[in-house]
């Protein structure tokens, strides 16, 4: 009997274990859609309201960007906007 592996199992062998990570929430994606950590919604209100809007009824990460639902414009309207991730600078906006 061979005692080791053969190479085109170890593939197999990493996706299972990185699956089992996942699973267990050690592991999680960039891309999985989540709300912000207290500290990622302060800097993302910073943001907002930098750039002119306040009292969002949502904030996710959704699909590798910021979604802010129903924030409130200078202007008293309400939008929807897209943050990037990384700059949290507005690179979608729809008014509701």
């Amino acid at each position: 009997m061979n005692d080791h592996l053969s190479p085109s199992f170890l593939p197999t062998l990493a996706t299972m274990a990185l699956v089992a990570l996942v699973g267990a929430g050690i592991a999680t994606p960039a891309y999985a859609d989540r709300d912000p950590t207290p500290e990622e919604r302060a800097r993302i209100m910073e943001a907002l309201r930098a750039a002119g809007y306040d009292s969002p009824d949502d904030i996710e990460l959704d699909d590798g960007v910021w979604e802010v639902d129903d924030a409130r414009g200078s202007d008293g309207a309400e939008y929807d906007l897209e943050l990037d991730p990384d700059s949290l600078e507005i690179i979608s906006r729809d008014r509701d």
